[in-house]
C-alpha cells in the first residue's frame, strides 16, 4: 500500500510539474505576441525625419500597434541602430543609402537608385526598403529671387554663366565635398564667384535675406523655400546630384511577422511629395510649431 501511494503521489507531482511547464510556455507565447505588436520607430535628428517618423508612428498606432519612439538618432549611427536591432524601422533617403551606406557609384535615375538600394540592403543587411515617396530631399542651390529675376537665372547652367557677378555663401565642406563644388564644376564648368565666404548653415537664409550673399547650398525640402518671393531653388538641369527620395527601411524579421506594416506605411509615403514635405518643414522651422503637432494635423488631414 505504501509503495502504491508513493507511486500515485509521484504521478500527481509529475502532472503538476507538466501543467506548470505548459502554463509557462503559454505565458511566453503570449509575451512574444505582445512584443510582436510593439514597433520601435526610429528617426534622425532633424525636422523632416522627425515629422515623417511621427507620421509612421501615428499610422501604426491607429492600426493597433504599440509604438516605441526612438527619435533624434544621429544620421551617422542610425544605420547601425537598425542593424543592431535597436530599432525596427525609420525614414531613410535613397541617395544616402546608395552613397553613404553602400558606397556605390553615383546614379541619377530615381527608380534605378531605389531598385539598387532595395536589392543590396536585402542581401547585405536583411533590411527592406518599402515604397519610396516622391518627396526628394536632395542637394541643391538657392539664389535670392530678386537676383534670379534680374539676371534670368533659373538653372545651374544659368548660374555658371553669371558666377562672376554673384557672392557665394558657402558652408565650408561643400567646397571640398565630392558631391559639392567639384561635382558641379566637373559638369557645368568652373564657378568663378565674385566672392565666396563661409557661413554657418543655420544662418544662410538670413545671410541671403540681408543681402550679404546671393547664392547658397541648400537641401531641396528646407522649410524656408516656401518663401518663393525671397528664395528660388535652382534646377539641376544636368542632373549632377542623385535623388534622395524618402522611404522607410524596415527589418525583414519585423516585416515577416507583421506584413501589414508595409501597406500601413506605404499609404503615408504615397501622400508625400517635395512640396508637401517642404510645407510641413516650414511649419516647424519657420512658424515654430512642434513637430508632433504638425505631424498629427497632417495625418488627420489624409484620413
Amino acid at each position: 500500500m505504501k509503495k502504491k501511494t508513493k507511486r500515485m503521489m509521484a504521478v500527481a507531482i509529475g502532472l503538476v510539474f507538466m501543467l506548470g511547464l505548459v502554463a509557462c510556455g503559454n505565458d511566453g507565447e503570449s509575451s512574444d505576441n505582445s512584443e510582436d505588436k510593439t514597433i520601435r520607430v526610429g528617426s534622425k535628428d532633424f525636422t523632416e525625419n522627425l515629422i515623417v517618423a511621427e507620421l509612421y508612428s501615428l499610422a501604426l498606432e491607429d492600426a493597433g500597434y504599440d509604438v516605441e519612439r526612438v527619435f533624434n538618432i544621429a544620421g551617422s549611427v542610425i544605420h547601425t541602430s537598425i542593424t543592431n536591432d535597436e530599432i525596427d524601422l525609420y525614414p531613410e533617403y535613397t541617395g544616402t543609402g546608395l552613397l553613404s551606406i553602400l558606397k556605390m557609384d553615383l546614379l541619377t535615375d530615381p527608380e534605378e537608385v531605389y531598385n539598387t538600394v532595395k536589392e543590396e540592403y536585402d542581401t547585405q543587411f536583411n533590411l527592406t526598403w518599402l515604397d519610396y515617396a516622391q518627396a526628394n530631399d536632395g542637394q541643391g542651390l538657392v539664389i535670392r529671387t530678386d537676383v534670379s529675376k534680374e539676371l534670368g537665372i533659373t538653372t545651374i547652367t544659368d548660374l555658371q554663366k553669371h558666377a562672376s557677378e554673384l557672392r557665394f555663401a558657402s558652408q565650408g565642406e561643400f567646397d571640398q565635398r565630392a558631391d559639392g563644388i567639384p561635382a558641379l564644376e566637373e559638369t557645368y564648368g568652373e564657378l568663378n564667384w565674385k566672392s565666396s565666404k563661409v557661413y554657418d548653415n543655420g544662418l544662410k537664409y538670413e545671410v541671403l535675406k540681408n543681402n550679404e550673399a546671393d547664392v547658397t547650398p541648400a537641401y531641396t525640402t528646407e522649410g524656408q523655400l516656401v518663401n518663393t518671393d525671397e528664395f528660388t531653388l535652382l534646377e539641376d538641369d544636368k542632373q549632377v546630384w542623385p535623388p534622395y527620395n524618402l522611404a522607410p527601411v524596415v527589418r525583414n524579421n519585423v516585416l515577416e511577422a507583421n506584413p501589414e506594416i508595409a501597406d500601413i506605411i506605404n499609404e503615408i509615403s504615397a501622400t508625400l511629395d517635395t512640396k508637401t514635405i517642404t510645407e510641413l518643414n516650414a511649419k516647424v522651422d519657420v512658424d515654430k510649431q512642434e513637430y508632433e503637432e504638425v505631424a498629427k494635423e497632417y495625418y488627420e488631414s489624409i484620413q
